[in-house]
């Protein structure tokens, strides 16, 4: 079996432990001052690409993360390297300019032809758009076999098999390299980075580019027209027995 080079995309985005709050203008959420961290599905893709290598589930040689966003997009970059990610690419875009799915699959696209990598491994969807389309674009536009949703990844030689996640149930798959791999939560189980593992993820090496640098043009196809709160849920009643709750369903036309 060759060497596995595997691609890590990370994405950073407001933490999952902060509510967001829609911003004045209505055009997204708001941002600013609020705490960001990586995309926790990325986690989960760092986690089982530094896995394979020390279950030496097969040969790697290389596990390079990257990253499309502003300058603070570095610490997600610094976090995947303490997790044990051997560099980082960071592809740098202004502050507040959004990639849409298929700009960032053509990103990843570049990167894999130059990197030359054979292995792509994130994060089913990143938890501020919910879009769930990147790793599904980049296999296609790679020709490349893919596994989504994956729950568990084993190697046999060339071959991949992954369990991945489907409606009331699991479905294993198998596919020769090269392929793409999104991530569920059942994966594993990310380790947190030591301070140890910090101090030297400050000396890996990350290497700026941009998105011309790739050959990639950040072109919208989508508007957002407006952003909205959801309508607060209406408060709740009490009864006092049983025949109060069956009268209470026939008033609302329940029953």
């Amino acid at each position: 079996m060759s060497a596995l080079r595997i691609l890590v995309p990370v994405k950073r985005v407001i933490d999952y432990a902060v509510k967001p709050r829609v911003n004045k203008a209505q055009t997204g959420v708001e941002t600013a001052g609020v705490k960001h961290s990586m995309n926790p599905f990325d986690e989960l893709s760092v986690e089982e690409s530094v896995r394979i290598r020390e279950k030496k589930s097969a040969p790697v040689e290389d596990i390079c993360v990257i990253s499309a966003g502003p300058p603070k997009a570095q610490d997600v970059l610094r976090t995947a390297m303490a997790m044990g990610a051997d560099r980082g690419v960071h592809v740098e875009v202004k502050d507040g300019e959004e990639l849409e799915p298929l700009a960032v699959a053509k990103m990843l696209r570049a990167a894999v032809d130059k990197e030359k990598s054979n292995l792509v491994i994130l994060g089913k969807q990143s938890i501020d758009d919910d879009a769930a389309q990147t790793g599904q674009m980049l296999a296609g536009l790679l020709g490349w076999a893919q596994a989504t949703q994956a729950s568990a990844v084993k190697f046999e030689g060339d071959t991949v098999l992954v369990t991945k996640e489907v409606d009331g149930g699991a479905e294993t798959v198998k596919a020769k390299l090269p392929m793409v791999i999104t991530t569920d939560l059942r994966l594993n189980e990310p380790r947190y980075a030591s301070l140890p593992n910090i101090m030297k993820a400050k000396k890996k090496p990350l290497v700026k580019m941009s998105l011309s640098d790739l050959g990639v043009a950040n072109e919208r196809r989508l508007k957002v027209v407006k952003v909205t709160e959801p309508a607060p849920r209406q408060g709740g009643g009490k009864v006092e027995d049983v025949d109060g709750l069956i009268s209470k369903l026939k008033e609302l036309g329940a029953i």
